[in-house]
């Protein structure tokens, strides 16, 4: 009948090979890790799920009679493993500082330890000098022991060096992951090297698994979350750098025109178009969201250019009592323009715009009404409303927002931007 130490084994060996294999998985499939990084972790997550069949074979045949011999060979690859593992955290330090791994004194020391012990290793299958296992099935550790373990001992001090070394050239939370990692690791070599604590070789098992996959899951993770607000970024500028050639064309036909019949007119719609170019460009700049009392200072100068141009024809309302929260750069403005873009319609009458804040339990709520033509739910493949589909996404990443888009009762179109509090 299985004992219950027998069956912790069996259970604590199924878990790490799931571990394993799922850190094999995420390595091969994110897409944000790099060509080295990929590797690496590839083969570190396959050689710990190789560690844990040899040590899964090892409970398997252990309490089996006359298998001496065979699990004098298990654990010779058990040790091979953990030796090869044991060396692996350095190349991964000295490659975050972007030095060269092959020419770097300490890790030609570590593998000049490494190849020591795998001689003092190879002997083990032929001698009872650093362990055995007896007829009763007892393992025994021979006189030779410790100076086995030793290389290893040193390997794990020569990576807690490397680690301080090159602190300040490495990343703080792959410094402090890393730290957590070796620590526990370079006591357990000095305890293994005089006591039998085999089943703290299992514990490190498992903390080096979750170390190691949660580095890599919290750096493919923020690396994408970077990646996403670039590209956000490089989306705003190009739509600031490709603003309407034929409205800048249109405003500065209507201040040539103004000029000889209003002057003080033309004076103001400069002035306003110059505050909407400097806001469009500034927005541009900004990597955080703003207050909204700047974006609705944004839509105020750019609506008073278009109402100059369209005069009667264009009608705009303010009921925005709340504004003190942060929304993402070019998030008002642009909703604006496309209802008067895609609003408008001569055959229709005056374009009506109804600008609304409020506050609400859950957060704050922008809404942009229009009575002109009705504007369909934008999307990534709907080209005229990549604007709207932009907004969209830096609202999701930059503060966790969502916009969407609603049919107005009567005809025109609703468009409400909700923002969450954030903890």
């Amino acid at each position: 009948m299985m004992d219950w130490m027998t069956a912790a084994s069996f259970t604590i060996c199924g878990a790490l090979m799931a571990v394993m294999a799922l850190g094999v998985a995420f390595s091969a499939f994110m897409p944000t890790l790099d060509r080295w990084n990929r590797r690496y972790f590839i083969t570190f997550f396959s050689l710990l799920f190789l560690y844990v069949v040899v040590i899964f074979i090892d409970v398997i045949i252990f309490p089996i009679p006359n298998m001496a011999k065979e699990q004098r060979i298990v654990m010779y690859f058990e040790y091979l493993l953990f030796s090869v593992l044991t060396l692996m955290p350095m190349p991964l330090v000295l490659h975050s500082c972007e030095e060269n791994i092959k020419n770097n004194r300490l890790f030609r020391g570590g593998a000049a330890l490494w190849v020591i012990f795998c001689i003092f290793l190879f002997p083990t299958k032929f001698t009872d000098a650093f362990y055995y296992t007896t007829q009763d099935l007892q393992y025994v550790r021979g006189p030779w022991f410790p100076l086995m373990i030793a290389p290893l001992f040193i390997i794990t001090l020569l990576n807690v060096m490397c680690l301080f070394f090159k602190r300040k050239n490495i990343a703080k939370d792959l410094f402090v992951e890393l730290l957590i990692y070796l620590a526990p690791t370079s006591i357990l070599v000095v305890v293994y090297m005089f006591a039998a604590v085999d089943i703290l070789i299992s514990f490190w098992m498992v903390l080096c698994a979750i170390t190691l996959f949660g580095l890599i899951l919290t750096k493919s993770v923020k690396e994408y979350m970077c990646q996403q607000r670039e590209i956000a970024q490089q989306r705003a500028s190009i739509m600031v750098l490709q603003m309407r050639p034929h409205f800048i064309y249109n405003t500065l036909m209507t201040i040539y025109s103004l000029c000889n019949q209003d002057a003080q007119k033309a004076r103001q719609v400069t002035m306003d178009f110059t505050n909407y170019l400097r806001k469009n460009f500034n927005a541009v700049a900004s990597e955080t969201p703003i207050p909204f009392s700047a974006e609705l200072e944004h839509t105020r100068a750019y609506l008073a250019v278009e109402q100059a141009q369209f005069e009667e024809m264009l009608l705009v309302e303010y009921d925005t009592p709340h504004t003190r929260f942060r929304v993402p750069p070019l998030t008002l403005q642009p909703i604006v323009e496309n209802a008067v873009k895609h609003g408008r319609d001569p055959y229709l009458g005056p374009l009506h715009i109804s600008i609304r804040t409020r506050e609400t339990n859950a957060g704050s709520e922008i809404i942009v009404e229009n009575d002109g033509a009705d504007l369909k739910a934008a999307n990534d493949n709907n080209e005229p409303y990549t604007a709207l589909a932009n907004i969209r996404q830096r609202l999701n990443i930059m503060c966790r927002g969502e916009l969407t888009i609603t049919p107005r009762d009567g005809g025109g179109t609703v468009v409400r931007v909700t923002i969450p509090y954030l903890k």
